[in-house]
Order: structure tokens, then C-alpha cells, then sequence
């Protein structure tokens, strides 16, 4: 506890000496380094006032103000205590009526009509290569293929945003069969030839040098993918996604940034907002517009 006997027992020498001032001070600690005490008066003399500032921060306390004091007021001050304003003041009690309920989240809205795992890894859908493209010119550097699958006969609907499985023949070195690999739609829904019977994919090839062997590894999935041949099966499963859709509103503005073949989302996105409202309306027969 802060003690302001100390500071009133010095000798005065000089006539500054023999003059004392008041100190208003906050914030002292008292009885532990958490409780504070509120406003405390104290007397110093002029030749102490030096150690009594240096006292008082090393005790957390802030000076408010300096007051010089008559020699009658000093000889019968002491230091006093008073209560601050936020020590005397309760804060009211807000009335239960007033309390605002807790803010909730908005719940999301369902998203219909969105086809979603139509075809499992358990039983994909077999389609057919129909082409596959080279993508790089010659030259360049890497393997990377444009594809268009055969969906004919099956129930495969998608989204432009989505993805679709890929399982590519063979095991791996556990005997087991080769899990699918997920691969971002290139088509729009009703695929590149508008026709509602194709799916495409854009596919660079993985190659990379081991780390121990330095030898060349190539990709399962994407190998698998770029050495196939028109009219080979492969085994598709999905669609997958449901986040990365075009929004609904059609005035919304959208920001698309990608690296590689990442762009193959965007270039569904693409071809559904700008190519495919080319062909939105055809002149029928008798010159009435209609839409396709």
C-alpha cells in the first residue's frame, strides 16, 4: 500500500525546501498489483518531489495535478482518498423488455434442379471418347488435351461450375483398383455441340522428375486421359459441386481467376453467357423467333 509518510518526513533546507505542494493523483495499486484505488491526495515537499514521482509510476499512479499549499494547509494535510465517479456510479439495469434478441444467420436458400452424384464409383456411367484434342502448339512445352465424352443413353446432367469423375483402368501397387479423380467441366450443360449429349474436359498432363530416382512420373489419371483414342470407354462418375455455379441474376458481375487448365470452368461460364446467346434465337420457318 502506498504509504505518504515517507514523503513528509524530509528535513526542509532551503526556503524551496520548506515549501510543499499537493499532488492529485489515480490509479495507485493498493494491496495487490490488480485493485486500484481511485483519487488520492497526497503532500510533497519541494525536495521530494523528484523520488515522489518516480514512486508514484513505479506503482502504476498518474499525476492529475500539481497544487503549491500554504505552510498552515501542509502541516495539516494528509493524505486523503476519495472515491472516482466510476467507483460511486452503477451501471442502470437494462430492462429485459429492451433486450434485442440475438442476431441469427440468414438460412440458406435450398438449391433446386442441381444434379448431384447421379453416377457413384460403384456404378459409373460408361461413356465413349469422341475426340481428343492437342491443345499446345508445336513447340510448347507439356501435354495438353481437350476431350469430349459420349453421355448418349445415360442420365448425366450437369452445371456449368461442376465436376465429374474420372476412373482410369488399371490397379495400383496394392492390386487394388485406381480411385476416381475429380475434373472441372470445360462444356456448358448442353456440351459443345449444344446437342445435350456430350461432356468435355480440359486435361494437362502430370509429369515430374522423382526426388530419389530423378526418373520421369507420370500422372495416372491425366496419362490415362491423354493417350486415349476416339471410341475407347471410360468410366465417369458425378456431377460434383454445388458452389461454384453461375448466379442466378443476370446482371451480376463476376470475377473469374485461374492459372493453367484451371480456366475450365471458365470457358463453360463463358460459352453459357456469351457464345450460347448467339444461338438463343433462330428465325423459324414462317420468320417468327423462337428459342432453342
Amino acid at each position: 500500500m502506498y504509504s505518504p509518510s515517507e514523503s513528509t518526513n524530509s528535513s526542509t533546507v532551503t526556503e524551496f525546501g520548506s515549501r510543499t505542494y499537493l499532488y492529485e493523483v489515480v490509479g495507485l495499486r493498493q494491496n495487490g498489483p490488480i485493485r486500484q484505488s481511485g483519487t488520492v491526495l497526497l503532500t510533497v515537499p519541494y525536495n521530494r518531489m523528484k523520488q515522489e514521482m518516480q514512486r508514484i509510476a513505479r506503482m502504476g499512479g498518474k499525476i492529475v495535478s500539481i497544487k503549491p499549499l500554504s505552510s498552515s494547509a501542509a502541516n495539516g494535510s494528509v493524505a486523503q482518498t476519495e472515491p472516482t465517479k466510476s467507483e460511486n456510479t452503477t451501471k442502470p439495469i437494462q430492462s429485459e423488455n429492451t433486450t434485442k434478441p440475438m442476431t441469427q444467420a440468414k438460412p440458406k436458400k435450398a438449391k433446386d434442379n442441381i444434379p448431384v452424384n447421379t453416377y457413384r464409383p460403384k456404378n459409373p456411367f460408361i461413356g465413349k471418347c469422341i475426340s481428343n484434342e492437342q491443345l499446345v502448339q508445336e513447340g510448347g512445352i507439356g501435354n495438353c488435351r481437350h476431350l469430349k465424352f459420349d453421355l448418349s443413353g445415360g442420365d448425366l446432367r450437369y452445371l456449368e461450375g461442376q465436376s465429374i469423375g474420372i476412373i482410369p483402368e488399371g490397379t495400383d501397387k496394392k492390386g487394388k483398383p485406381y480411385k476416381l479423380r475429380l475434373y472441372s467441366i470445360a462444356s456448358t450443360r448442353h456440351g459443345d455441340d449444344l446437342d445435350d449429349k456430350t461432356v468435355s474436359l480440359c486435361v494437362r498432363q502430370l509429369q515430374y522428375k522423382h526426388p530419389e530416382t530423378g526418373e520421369t512420373v507420370n500422372g495416372v489419371c491425366s496419362t490415362f486421359l491423354c493417350n486415349l483414342n476416339p471410341g475407347d470407354d471410360v468410366k465417369i462418375t458425378g456431377p460434383a459441386g454445388k458452389e461454384m455455379l453461375l448466379p442466378s441474376d443476370p446482371n451480376a458481375n463476376i470475377i473469374m481467376m485461374a492459372t493453367g487448365t484451371g480456366i475450365a470452368p471458365f470457358r463453360a461460364f463463358l460459352w453459357r453467357m456469351f457464345k450460347e446467346q448467339q444461338r438463343k434465337l433462330k428465325i423459324s420457318g414462317k420468320g417468327k423467333l423462337s428459342h432453342i
